[in-house]
């Protein structure tokens, strides 16, 4: 119920100031405030700056629906369905807009993962490990999890020229430099940002093609191998570097950015209902 409750006050408060500005402020660098209920202010946002278009925000999305989309491409996709209701459900849905064909066409799909609780534990004092007697504890393999999502919403755009899957990553696991906290006791340890037992960035950079996280790779890149053109659906991943947890305001910045982006990728395809409007 609290969080419910937060929520709406963050959408009054969004309501009150008139846009963007003043949502995010000192007293609202919320570290609990999901990106769920940040994607629904983006919507927000997106009306208020784009009224002559209609948005949806969605939870998720059938296994069904993802590989009738396979079958328009092509008849021999899409055929394998074991689990009728099968579906995937990212943390902060997705947000669609309606073409002028009066199709539901996908801006932004986000999700947010926590993954190594190192800093947490040593600045509270807490030893890990199986005997308790260790600083760090061995990175774990759940944020791999995130690359079935992609995956799936890689398929469902397969026809598409843009990617708009902003994935948000905090925690020890994720760090891109090296970092020393202090224990209670007044011990300092060092958290080295590459090594092979902390940092899992790399098990995420296959869905980027290993290009510059931090970065917006909404639309798609087309490379040229000999004879052949290649599509490049990259995710855009963003991490705090320092493990630090994300701010409310930052992750709204980058999925409105990318939001547009998706806007521009598909503008002769809405331009229609922007031209009429004016």
């Amino acid at each position: 119920m609290a969080k419910k409750n937060q929520s709406k006050r963050l959408t009054n408060q969004h309501k009150k100031s008139h846009g963007v500005v003043g949502i995010f402020g000192d007293k609202a660098k919320l570290h609990d405030v999901t990106v769920g209920k940040i994607s629904h202010l983006v919507i927000e946002q997106l009306e208020k700056e784009f009224p002559q278009l209609s948005f949806q925000y969605k939870k998720g999305i059938k296994k069904e629906e993802i590989n009738e989309a396979l079958k328009k491409i092509d008849p021999e996709l899409g055929q394998t369905l074991f689990v009728s209701n099968s579906s995937i459900k990212p943390d902060g849905g997705i947000i669609e807009v309606k073409d002028d064909n009066d199709n539901w066409r996908i801006v932004l799909v986000s999700e947010a993962k926590h993954q190594g609780k190192d800093i947490e534990n040593i600045k509270k004092g807490k030893l890990v490990g199986k005997n308790n007697n260790q600083d760090l504890m061995a990175a774990g393999n759940a944020i791999e999890r995130s690359h079935k999502n992609i995956s799936e919403i890689a398929n469902l755009m397969l026809s598409e020229s843009h990617f708009p899957y902003v994935l948000f990553l905090e925690g020890s696991n994720f760090l891109t430099e090296t970092i020393s906290i202090k224990r209670p006791d007044g011990r300092v340890v060092k958290l080295e940002y590459n090594s092979g037992m902390l940092n899992r960035l790399d098990r995420l950079t296959s869905a980027n093609y290993g290009m510059p996280i931090n970065t917006n790779l909404c639309k798609n890149k087309f490379v040229k191998h000999n004879d052949k053109t290649i599509m490049l659906q990259a995710t855009s991943i963003y991490t705090q570097g320092k493990g630090k947890k994300w701010e409310a305001q930052k992750m709204f910045d980058s999925m409105i950015e990318v939001s547009k982006t998706s806007l521009r990728v598909l503008g002769s395809e809405i331009f229609n209902q922007i031209t009429k409007s004016k």
